[in-house]
């Protein structure tokens, strides 16, 4: 495939795509406004035709990957397709040209779907209360947390410890942290599973929470979720549960009943909304009657009327946390494909989302390692270790191999806790033709690693570019473009 000239290099001197008018706004004001580091003589854009722009940006677009084009086996992202109806829906001017700022007798169409997705989502999650307001999975985590440190707070309570599994998301942590309390982790036992054990002497009067991803990332149900709670709620902390893996018990079970008291949705994940491109997403969370004095405000309520208006004040809200009322048109996504799809429907995604991770497993055990070897549910997670140390191919060789066969790499590396992890979700709307042509790339490339490890290792080969430095590019990242012979700008 013929590589791609930067758009920089297409740029012809006098060349223009627009015809700008001349700016009637006087110079001398923006110059006593501005300090002087800020303005610029020149702006060194490229100069094309409009015709050269679209072209250049065309063909860039036809080299990417996305959902619409093939199987995107992300383990713990969800990058199933989503339905066009429902971006559609999203789109209709109704709801596109809505103003947060509009009457509330003029909005209340868009109060009744707010009120009504965060009521479906907190039915399926069995708790008492649900809010859209967090932007993203994290920030829901984010939310949780603080809510629970609220909780303490507002009782006089002084606890600081949050015990997390040493297989949870790496944002598990970082929630815990920002909100000041102290992270400790819990080791997985030989089942891959929380240790009881360790559980057990890891609590204390100083524990406020245990987060708890179910299913986890090994993509196995936490059976000892009851026994978890109860040890938990009798030391006196609270349970969150990390909803990042809901497509596997959707309509299936129900956090709130295994006595989590706090969790957050991917509605991006779950509820058909596109992954990726930096958003929009929305990390809903759904809570149980200790923590839903803590939601943060506003908040939609039905009067006895049965019109729709905000409440806006809580005596106990943590507060706003996200910019007016939450990503609305990503609630409108989740709300069409909830009512699409009806309880039954929900049930049918755990069911085949669990099936399409077992048929994975059951195909790719006996050419790689499966270091958890009992049924799965949404994802399967196996490790490349026997390839490594036969013939030093790794879990990333393998993964740019898969290139070369038209598939997005699954997730590598993750959870830390497998040696050369490969972490494979095929998502409930993969067809059984799509997995069989996935693991026969799959079983193709162990043997490979077996005949041809040098193959392997240098993959891929059919891509524009090839194996990249991926260290350095995190390390020493630059992505301005210069001259050849530019000097390298040292401002901070």
């Amino acid at each position: 495939m013929k590589e791609e000239p930067l758009i920089f290099e297409k740029s012809v001197p006098g060349r223009t795509g627009a015809t700008i008018p001349t700016c009637d706004v006087p110079e001398q004001p923006i110059r006593d406004l501005l300090p002087g580091v800020q303005l610029r003589e020149a702006l060194p854009l490229p100069e094309l035709s409009e015709l050269d722009v679209v072209r250049h940006y065309t063909r860039l677009s036809h080299r990417n990957y996305a959902i619409d084009l093939g199987f995107y086996p992300l383990g713990s992202c969800t990058m199933k397709y989503n339905p066009k109806a429902h971006e559609a829906i999203a789109r209709l001017p109704g709801l596109t040209r809505l103003h947060p700022m509009q009457d509330v007798a003029q909005v209340q169409g868009a109060l009744a779907l707010i009120y009504a997705v965060e009521g479906a989502l907190a039915e399926i999650a069995g708790l008492e209360a649900a809010t859209i307001q967090p932007a993203a999975g994290a920030h829901g985590e984010l939310l949780s947390m603080m809510m629970i440190r609220a909780h303490y707070q507002s009782h006089g309570m002084e606890r600081t410890v949050v015990l997390i599994p040493d297989s949870a998301h790496g944002t598990n942590p970082a929630s815990a942290a920002r909100c000041g309390f102290t992270v400790r982790s819990l080791p997985t036992d030989s089942r891959g599973l929380t240790d009881m054990q360790a559980l057990k002497a890891g609590l204390s009067e100083q524990t406020a929470a245990l987060m708890l991803t179910n299913p986890n990332t090994l993509g196995l149900f936490e059976s000892e979720v009851l026994e978890i709670c109860r040890l938990v709620h009798e030391a006196g902390g609270l349970v969150y549960c990390d909803g990042a893996n809901m497509n596997a018990i959707v309509g299936k079970a129900r956090p709130g009943d295994m006595g989590f008291d706090v969790m957050h949705f991917n509605l991006h994940k779950t509820f058909s909304t596109p992954h990726g491109g930096g958003g929009p997403g929305c990390g809903a969370i759904a809570v149980g009657k200790t923590l839903a004095p803590y939601l943060p405000m506003p908040r939609v309520t039905r009067l006895s009327t049965g019109s729709y208006d905000w409440i806006r004040v809580g005596d106990h809200s943590v507060g706003r946390i996200h910019t007016f009322y939450g990503a609305f048109l990503v609630a409108v996504r989740a709300y069409a494909y909830l009512r699409t799809l009806g309880f039954e429907g929900l049930r049918e995604v755990a069911e085949t989302a669990v099936l399409n991770a077992n048929y994975v497993r059951a195909r790719l055990a006996s050419h790689y390692h499966i270091p958890y070897p009992e049924r799965c549910m949404h994802e399967v997670v196996l490790s490349t270790s026997k390839q490594r140390s036969k013939n030093g191919v790794k879990a990333l060789d393998i993964s740019k191999r898969l290139m070369d066969y038209g598939f997005h790499p699954p997730t590598n590396y993750f959870p830390l806790i497998v040696p050369e992890a490969m972490m494979i979700e095929p998502t409930e709307t993969e067809s059984k033709e799509t997995l069989d042509a996935f693991c026969d790339a799959m079983i193709a490339i162990a043997e490979e690693a077996e005949t041809d490890p040098e193959l392997v290792k240098n993959a891929p080969h059919s891509t524009v570019v090839g194996r990249l430095d991926e260290t350095a590019a995190v390390k020493q990242l630059d992505v301005r473009w210069r001259n050849v012979g530019d000097t390298v700008p040292t401002d901070s």
